[in-house]
């Protein structure tokens, strides 16, 4: 049995105990997760002995090669997907049906209960993503190849770096090095900033150069294999060598070991029934500690899988519990207006009795200069 259908077999208990005939599955996230295919436009019926996926003729050959043996139902080019998913469901006489409602519009929505008005639909959000909390051996080789490629990618941006280079250069650099190491892409558009504005912690790039300060803030993550990965680092731009993990100035120095100390705080506060609150909890603590407290204005981290946010949510109003398997950021940061903003990213993985670190990168400040 493969993955794919392993995880199937996972959701089925579901049916009986919701009530329910079929899921009809639209988030094309999670038709990826249920059946390995990655194309759009189509959704998976899924009943108690069978899964159905439903697309188009564009993608029979992709689907083929992508989930082989799975039963489809390719609806012709004047069919609407709704009305391919109605017919299918109808087929197969089903009364009372799950569905998506974080992947469906309203109006997606209102015409599948007019193509089938005397179908019992049950909103079922929120299914498929429980299953994907917990990340199988094959989603964690996934992730810690996407980890790879952007280390190797920053590691070449490193030694590419040059003083008359903006924020917007080095982001295209980034995404050129993702793609040069064995990445698919970018698992987001890389953030560059540069000076004052790392206090931003989602800064647009500018035409700002690396010589307009010593702070250079890097957050950046690689797609492979379907799988996401997200780092944070923080460059110091005014000394000697080339990128190597030394020291800076004394406020970036002050600041970057706050952080890194709230960082390896929550890291030891992760562990499975731990809620991922505490775990921000944690970490927050330490920047309360130091003064800083009003200068961390995010939660402390998310999931990461086949989307570069999903589950757990790791911030003080999180309801979420970790568990065993679970794979996500740990990303601390102190925001200063008017000088600049340091965070330190890192993507770790849940263990039967504590965490491992997934990522690799050195995670002292890191030091650039004009040598290479």
């Amino acid at each position: 049995m493969g993955r794919a259908a392993e995880r199937r077999d996972r959701l089925l208990p579901l049916l009986p105990k919701e009530g329910l005939d079929a899921l009809l599955i639209s988030n094309p996230v999670n038709v990826t997760y249920l059946t390995g295919f990655t194309g759009d436009s189509s959704t998976v019926v899924l009943t108690r002995d069978r899964a159905i996926l439903v697309s188009d003729p564009r993608y029979m050959g992709q689907i083929a090669d992508e989930c082989p043996g799975l039963e489809t139902f390719i609806r012709p080019p004047t069919q609407r997907i709704a009305e391919a998913s109605a017919e299918v469901l109808t087929k197969l006489a089903i009364h009372a049906v799950g569905f998506e409602g974080n992947g469906l519009t309203v109006a997606e929505f209102e015409y599948l209960r007019e193509l089938a008005p005397t179908m019992d639909w049950k909103g079922a959000a929120d299914r498929v993503e429980r299953l994907r909390l917990v990340k199988d051996d094959d989603e964690l080789s996934r992730i810690r190849g996407a980890i790879a490629v952007a280390e190797r990618a920053f590691t070449a941006f490193c030694a590419l770096l040059r003083p008359e280079d903006t924020e917007i250069e080095l982001c295209d650099v980034l995404e050129a090095n993702i793609r040069r190491a064995g990445g698919q892409g970018t698992s987001f558009p890389p953030i560059v900033a540069i000076g004052d504005r790392a206090a931003l912690p989602h800064a647009p790039p500018t035409n700002r150069p690396v010589s307009a300060s010593e702070i250079l803030l890097v957050d950046w993550g690689a797609s492979a294999g379907g799988y996401k990965s997200d780092l944070t680092r923080v460059l110091a731009t005014r000394t000697k060598s080339s990128c190597a993990p030394l020291g800076a100035g004394a406020k970036l120095e002050e600041v970057y070991e706050v952080v890194r100390q709230a960082q390896e705080a929550a890291i030891r506060a992760v562990r499975p029934g731990v809620e991922a609150r505490a775990v921000d909890a944690a970490a927050r603590r330490v920047i309360d500690d130091a003064g800083y407290g009003d200068a961390f204005n995010h939660g402390l981290g998310h999931g990461i899988g086949l989307q570069i946010h999903e589950g757990p949510s790791l911030r003080a109003n999180s309801a979420d519990v970790l568990a065993e398997a679970m794979v996500f950021t740990i990303e601390p940061g102190i925001y200063l207006p008017g000088w600049g903003g340091v965070r330190l990213e890192d993507d770790v993985r849940v263990t039967a009795d504590g965490c491992e670190m997934l990522t690799t990168a050195p995670r002292d400040l890191w030091l650039l200069g004009a040598n290479r």
